[in-house]
Order: structure tokens, then sequence, then C-alpha cells
């Protein structure tokens, strides 16, 4: 008998029709002989709708509040689920992250998981029962509802999966799999067999939304082995593994992120520790920087150049235009309309010209290149917003993926 933790995002259990679909799948791993734990996220537009309601209310409601509000998509969810597992005539319950046992730091919207205490869970997995679980929701020290942030449904099932030792954690979607591009504008992009948690982390950094880089991160620090698959069809998934000896291929991945924006800081005074408090007042206020460029200088000052999310943007310009005379700089400027182009691949780190490649493939359908970054795994380049899908589709055919 095994332990399988299987994962719906909210497009599976969007309708009944959706929602019994998914009831059947579970119990078609139930009656295989596993003990099954499902965590559910909200339905559809669920959180979004809610979200506009506390708008209408007050828009400037407390995390606090927010999280006890968005909290209930996902109890809606666990119990239509449980009921339509009921009708087929299987032992099921249903729970919330604080029932599940989740136990979470004091970070309201963005919490993390501190720890889940297994008991409830493991005895009613020892009754045969199945057991449904609220996603993206546990609860605090002051006994107060948490919500995980973005993609905390896929971080509550991996959590689930290392501290109930799964044989497998199971991502289901509207996708069946990880590809090596967006299939809805890359159209020779291919599903992937396998890959490794850390060419799947970096592709889930940089913009592809199959998993979210916080559960891939998880899973590769316990171990957990997980499968990406669709709930809308049978096809064999993605298995995202330890992978020692991966395909001869370069480069696994090309992704697309629009949620960026650049900053630059013009004229900063060239001395020592500049970029330091740059960065350091930026951090305080919880906002993380991705790519970043500076200038060789010219005389006694130099450029700074960042990309931040495109939600963070306005905070950032006021923290930098605030304390202007502190950091010393002559202007600051912003763009909302660039996108982030990424190529992912172990493989990349052991052979010279992929780089060349790349530049050559957006010179060929010129497309021009405002910033560069580089692991040794990665390279992204930021790009106009609208030359964006462009440039995927030429890099992928570059490199023939």
């Amino acid at each position: 008998m095994g332990l399988i933790v299987q994962k719906y995002g909210g497009t599976s259990v969007k309708d009944a029709e959706r929602v019994m679909n998914v009831a059947r799948r579970v119990v078609d791993a139930y009656d295989k002989g596993n003990n099954v734990v499902v965590v559910v996220s909200a339905q559809g537009d669920t959180t979004d709708d809610l979200i506009e309601k506390a708008k209408e209310i007050n828009p400037d409601a407390s995390k606090r509040e927010m999280d006890m509000l968005l909290s209930t998509g996902e109890q809606i969810s666990i119990a239509l689920l449980a009921m339509a597992i009921e009708k087929i005539g299987r032992p099921v319950i249903s729970m919330t992250g604080w029932q599940a046992g989740f136990k979470t730091n004091s970070h309201y919207s963005v919490a993390r998981i501190h720890s889940i205490d297994k008991d409830r869970i493991q005895n009613e997995l020892d009754k045969r029962r199945i057991v449904i679980v609220a996603g993206f929701q546990g609860i605090n020290k002051y006994d107060d509802i948490t919500t995980l942030g973005r993609g905390g449904s896929d971080t509550s099932a991996v959590a689930l999966a290392a501290v109930l030792h799964a044989d497998v954690c199971e991502i289901y979607t509207d996708v069946d799999g990880v590809y090596t591009a967006d299939p809805r504008f890359v159209k020779n992009a291919y599903k992937l067999d396998d890959i490794s948690y850390d060419e799947m982390l970096e592709l889930a950094s940089l913009g592809a939304n199959v998993l979210h880089n916080r559960s891939v991160e998880m899973a590769k620090k316990y171990h957990v082995k997980l499968a990406v698959k669709s709930s809308l069809n049978n096809h064999e998934g993605t298995y995202v593994k330890e992978v020692e000896q991966v395909e001869k291929m370069l480069v696994r991945g090309v992704t697309r992120d629009n949620d960026c924006a650049r900053v630059a800081l013009c004229g900063i005074e060239d001395t020592p520790g500049k970029a330091y408090q740059v960065f350091a007042l930026l951090s305080k206020s919880g906002i993380s920087v991705d790519l970043i460029i500076q200038s060789i200088g010219n005389g006694t000052k130099k450029d700074i150049s960042f990309t931040v999310t495109e939600a963070d943007l306005d905070t950032a310009a006021k923290i930098l235009t605030d304390n202007k005379d502190v950091l010393k700089f002559d202007d600051i400027k912003t763009r909302k309309d660039v996108s982030k182009v990424s190529i992912v691949g172990a493989g990349m780190m052991n052979n010279a010209g992929v780089a060349t490649t790349m530049f050559e493939a957006l010179y060929n359908d010129n497309i021009n290149i405002s910033m560069i970054a580089t692991s040794e795994i990665k390279i992204s380049v930021l790009v106009d917003q609208k030359d964006a899908e462009r440039a995927v589709c030429a890099i992928h055919d570059k490199f023939m993926l």
C-alpha cells in the first residue's frame, strides 16, 4: 500500500462537473489500495472575487482580515470535493489548514510553514479515509488563520508529502506536464518526461506557471518526488526529481515573465557601499531585486539598473526617491513595459557558445536586449514586452527544442 498526495488547482475544481471529475480520480487512486491525501485550491476565480468584495468594503483592509476572508475559498472546495466522494461511496473527511496541523509564522498573506502536526491526518489515514486538506492556509501562534501567498497550495501539498513520507506528490493542473516553452504561443513546444529539481526551480522562478518555486525548493530539500499532470486527461505527466543524466539537451526550456519592471538610478555617487545602501533600503521593505547591472562609471558617478516585480515598482521608486539625498543620485527612471526572457538547462554549464546562440536568435529577429544575467544553468535577458513572445519563439527554434 502506497501513500499519494494529490493537489488540484482552481481550474480543476471550478464547477460541479470538474469537482466530480476530481472525485473520480481520487477514488481511482484509493481503490488501487493507496492511502490518499488531497490538497485543493479555491474554485476558479474565487480568490479574485473575494479580493474584489474586500475592495468594495475597505480597499485598505488589514492583511489579517484578508487572510480570514481568503481562506474561505479553499474551505468551500474541500467540502464540495468531500461531498462528491461521499456520493461515490468512499470514506472521506475534509480539513482546513489548521485542522490538518499547519503551523505558520505570523506574516499575514505571505506566511511560512513552521511545522505540521500530522497526527490527525495519520489517524484518519489509519481508518482508511481519504483526507481532503485546504491548501494555502495555516494557523499562527495567536490562533489566527494565515495564508501562504502565491502558490501556497503547491507548497501545502509538498509539505504534506514530506512529513507523511509520501511515495509521490502529484500536482494536477490544466496542462499535462512541463513543456520546453509555453505551448499556447510556441506551437512546436513539447512536454518533458522528466526534469531536475534545479532546472524546475529556475523555470518556476522565471515565469513558468506550472509549479511555484517555493514548492520546488521544498521538494528538493526533502526529496519529494513530484509529478505534474493534467486533471483533464490521463496522459503521462512530467516527473521532477534528481536526474543524474538528463537528456543531452543544452537547454531544457525557454520562459517569459511579464511581471517585471526596470528601475535605473542615474548618476549615483561612485563610492564604496552605495550598492549596499540601495539594496538594503529595498530589502527592509521586503522588495526582491532580480537582474542587476552597474556601469563602470564615468568620473565620480555610475548608473545602477535592476528589476523588481510590477507590484513593487511604485514602492521601490518612492523609497529611493525619499532617500535621494542619502544615496546621492541625479535621476531615477522606471519602465513597466518590459519582459524577462530566459533559457534554462543543466547542460549549459559545460558547453561554450550557449549565450552566443541565444543572442544570435534575438539579433536575427531584430530584438534588442537591455539587461543580461547569468548563472550556471540559466541566462536571462530583459526585452521590450511587445517583443517577448517573439523572442521566446526565436530562441526555441534556434535551439531546435
